[in-house]
């Protein structure tokens, strides 16, 4: 059996794609980092939310979040071999389908007053944390763009609606009869 643990990483260096090396605190792997936080934070979402219609939505974004990781881990050099091995990536119908989901809670008349404060529900609590986690990998992504390139990804397009559609789940799950989300 294979161990988990490698020592590879005990003098602060990991492993990004394509057997390159890094620094643990390289931007890829700070916004790794969180998007996989991210990733947990929708896990502690599914946990409370056994039988609702986003449990199946926050699957498919788990899986749209790995493909990112995947993204951000390799780097510009290695774009063709990334394309080549035929690894998932993020699509404008991703984003697509985030808008889609957005549309239709919007459509679904929600309605709040004044400023949405998180902790109406324990599922809702969790969706806004998910949403911050969200935020802030969105922002680790705008630092890698800065320093180099992400060429042709939709992440931070991605990103951002995605926090978009988990402030809007939440404030669904706090108008869904409780007796609903279990």
């Amino acid at each position: 059996m294979t161990s988990v643990t490698t020592k590879t990483g005990d003098k602060g260096r990991t492993s990004l794609l394509f057997s390159r090396r890094t620094s643990k605190d390289d931007c890829r792997i700070v916004a790794c980092g969180e998007v996989d936080e991210l990733s947990a934070a929708l896990g502690l979402v599914k946990a409370h939310l056994k039988q609702s219609e986003f449990v199946e939505k926050l699957t498919i974004i788990q899986n749209a979040l790995i493909a990112l990781m995947g993204e951000l881990a390799t780097l510009p050099e290695d774009g063709n071999q990334y394309m080549e091995a035929k690894f998932d990536k993020l699509t404008e119908a991703d984003t697509a389908k985030l808008e889609q989901w957005i549309d239709k809670l919007e459509l679904a008349g929600l309605s709040f007053k004044g400023w949405a404060l998180p902790g109406g529900s324990v599922p809702s609590a969790y969706l806004d944390f998910a949403r911050t986690v969200c935020r802030r990998a969105e922002r680790s992504v705008v630092v890698i763009l800065k320093n180099s390139t992400l060429e042709g990804s939709e992440a931070v397009l991605y990103l951002n609606r995605l926090s978009d559609f988990l402030w809007l789940a939440a404030r669904s799950i706090d108008q869904t009869p409780t007796d609903q989300l279990a």
